[in-house]
């Protein structure tokens, strides 16, 4: 994989748009749409997939299917300087936490958490506390999504070795 983006086209471009919109689309689909054969937008997802622009593809999933029904965020603030890969190494322990990531502002990360219930959060939530580097949280609990088709108003899971669809693939 190479580590600087790949130039592409416009209809990389579009390529993507529809994949992105729906991993599963054939590449036969595709193709009609841009006015492509189905073995050259194989090529171009191949080319895409070996460069690094396209780095998996994904199911999104209803939260409250896998049991995940109380979502919030939660701003972590840490004693001193808590370098990033010590933060990672924490994140990790916990499969309720869905997303992390540092951030500028007061907090030095933020967690998106996903539980059964607030019983659950908080149980969470006291796992995250006991790190000794951690000093404080502040949790925003999540009520409604108002763009329920983002990403983050589902729980995805990420199938990064799978392969996309075959060219003959007709779904």
């Amino acid at each position: 994989m190479n580590s600087g983006p790949a130039p592409f086209d416009e209809l990389d471009r579009k390529i993507l748009t529809a994949l992105m919109a729906n991993a599963r689309t054939s590449f036969a689909e595709i193709g009609t749409a841009v006015g492509l054969s189905a073995t050259a937008v194989k090529r171009r997802v191949d080319r895409l997939r070996d460069s690094g622009v396209i780095t998996g593809f994904t199911a999104t999933v209803q939260p409250s299917a896998l049991g995940w029904r109380t979502e919030a965020y939660v701003e972590v603030y840490c004693e001193g300087a808590a370098p990033p890969r010590r933060l990672t190494e924490v994140v990790r322990n916990h499969p309720e936490i869905t997303a992390a990531m540092t951030v500028t502002g007061g907090a030095d990360a933020l967690l998106h958490v996903r539980a059964r219930d607030v019983g659950h959060f908080e149980e969470v939530l006291e796992r995250i506390r006991v790190e000794p580097f951690i000093r404080k949280t502040i949790s925003v609990m999540v009520l409604s999504h108002l763009l329920p088709e983002s990403p983050e108003a589902g729980a995805t899971h990420a199938a990064p070795h799978a392969d996309p669809p075959d060219a003959s693939d007709v779904r």
